[in-house]
């Protein structure tokens, strides 16, 4: 997209970035001086870097009324008048959000520019949408979908339903239709850019200098722009690199995979590992550290490696990838630090996402008029069971307030006890000892996505565990553990730990 190097911002990174930008769009009188006289009245402590190039460019940007009043004063300057307030290069959520806002609350000219659509990203094609639309959320959660079936299958035998054979999945009515679903979205999304007052512009956007957007050969001029390009699936360079699928291209596949070595141990390789789990491949997860999802509570990523073994998924723990190699047959082997396997129809790298864009704290690049978005990841993962998580894990939690309570429940749900399967739910609550606020609450199993929703609300508000507990509980149901937790599984100060019977 953008011809910019950029980090992560905040998650309020668009927000950020509109807030200041509808600040300066109604300042139609504010000249937009070079950087020699950038020290005075200057909206934000952070240095301008990398500027010199341009300085010519911004003189150019600025014109001289040719004559003064009638009482002879000197020449006015006037701000040059730019084709757009802000422009936008990205239509992906956070470019698309920042864009609407611009136009529809602070009527700010908008526009936006994006590639064509197309399932797989490329230098080409992008869409409107952006990652979380066409390569992540939403296909990802379609897939999810499709997975889920086969437990649903196997649990429904012990309700008493029977198969003459085992129900097959067609991958390729899977895909077709998961991307009939994209082209709608694509529709829908634009057509909402439409209707808030943005200007849609489709191709590649490339920055010519502070102020201009070339967009497949024609210049467009804006007072404020922003690089909202969201980032790309990153792979490691090993040998046989070039033989590895990314999580794009993992959701667009021409067949199923038999036989997939998916590396890495966050929230991606695990969705898609309960993903191809659930469509009956042969799935073996690599790790280079002994456990999954870094960063989460620890009990949480016991229990969902737990959950997910019972399953079927293979871990592979404390290895490193060094080589991927093609054999005559087409397979594919991976070798790590520890052991190689082989006869992999796919081996596929889940090992992060790297931002197309760096920018400082106020969201903007090096550059004052052009400013910069990413999108923080939300706190749920769909994994197979899914985790729903919102506050401080037990470790921050401890690390933060010193002394807290620790309420914790492992139970097998209503659903399991006909259905024979050794599925189990995981909840837990942390309280501050001190003021009895709930610092956090984390879940793993059954509709924990759906549930930590309405938790996050409460947790948001502040309400403590009193609170937690004078309310009634929906019976029968799963969520109905978060609030008939009564007493502390322990109590934990910051350097002793002790357990309550």
């Amino acid at each position: 997209m953008a011809a910019a190097t950029l980090p992560p911002a905040s998650s309020s990174a668009a927000a950020a970035a509109v807030r200041s930008l509808a600040r300066a769009v109604p300042q139609r009188h504010q000249l937009l001086l070079h950087a020699s006289r950038r020290g005075r009245g200057h909206r934000h402590p952070l240095p301008l870097t990398a500027v010199s190039p341009w300085r010519a460019h911004l003189r150019r940007a600025l014109s001289v009324s040719a004559s003064g009043g009638s009482n002879g004063a000197a020449p006015v300057s006037a701000e040059r008048e730019y084709d757009y307030d802000l422009f936008t290069i990205g239509a992906g959520s956070g470019g698309m959000r920042a864009s609407r806002a611009a136009s529809a609350l602070y009527g700010a000219r908008a526009a936006v520019c994006e590639m064509p659509f197309a399932t797989v990203a490329s230098d080409a094609l992008g869409g409107v949408g952006g990652t979380c639309v066409l390569r992540g959320c939403v296909p990802k959660k379609l897939l999810v979908y499709a997975s889920n079936y086969s437990h649903e299958f196997e649990e429904s035998r012990g309700f008493g339903w029977m198969y003459e054979t085992d129900p097959k999945h067609d991958w390729r009515t899977l895909i077709t239709n998961k991307n009939l679903e994209l082209q709608r979205l694509v529709g829908i999304q634009t057509n909402t850019l439409k209707n808030s007052g943005v200007t849609m512009i489709e191709g590649r956007g490339k920055i010519v200098d502070p102020h201009t957007v070339c967009v497949d050969g024609k210049l467009y001029t804006a007072k404020n722009i922003l690089v909202a390009v969201g980032g790309r699936p990153s792979k490691p360079n090993i040998p046989g690199i070039e033989h590895a699928i990314d999580s794009d291209a993992a959701l667009d596949l021409p067949s199923r995979p038999e036989k997939i070595a998916i590396v890495g141990g966050g929230y991606i390789a695990l969705e898609f590992a309960g993903i191809f789990n659930g469509l009956k491949s042969d799935v073996h997860v690599f790790i280079r550290q002994n456990k999954v999802l870094r960063g989460f509570d620890e009990e949480v990523r016991d229990f969902v490696a737990e959950q997910m073994s019972l399953r079927g998924v293979k871990f592979h723990i404390e290895q490193t990838p060094q080589a991927v190699t093609k054999s005559d047959d087409g397979s594919l082997s991976l070798k790590t630090n520890k052991e190689t396997i082989s006869g992999f129809s796919h081996v596929m790298f889940a090992t992060g996402r790297k931002p197309n864009t760096k920018v400082d704290e106020y969201s903007r690049t090096s550059v004052d008029s052009i400013w910069a978005v990413e999108i923080a990841v939300p706190s749920a993962v769909f994994s197979q069971p899914p985790i729903g998580q919102v506050g401080l894990t037990e470790d921050k939690a401890i690390e933060t307030y010193g002394d807290i309570d620790v309420y914790t429940s492992n139970f097998k749900p209503l659903r399991a006890t006909l259905s024979g399967l050794p599925d189990r739910v995981f909840m837990k609550v942390i309280v501050c000892s001190k003021t009895n606020k709930v610092l956090g609450v984390h879940m793993c199993g059954e509709d924990a996505p759906e549930i930590i929703q309405g938790i996050a609300i409460a947790v948001k508000a502040g309400l403590t565990k009193q609170n937690f507990d004078s309310t009634i509980g929906v019976h029968p149901t799963t969520a109905e553990e978060i609030v008939t937790m009564r007493n502390p599984t322990r109590k934990v100060q910051r350097d002793t730990a002790s357990e309550v019977c």
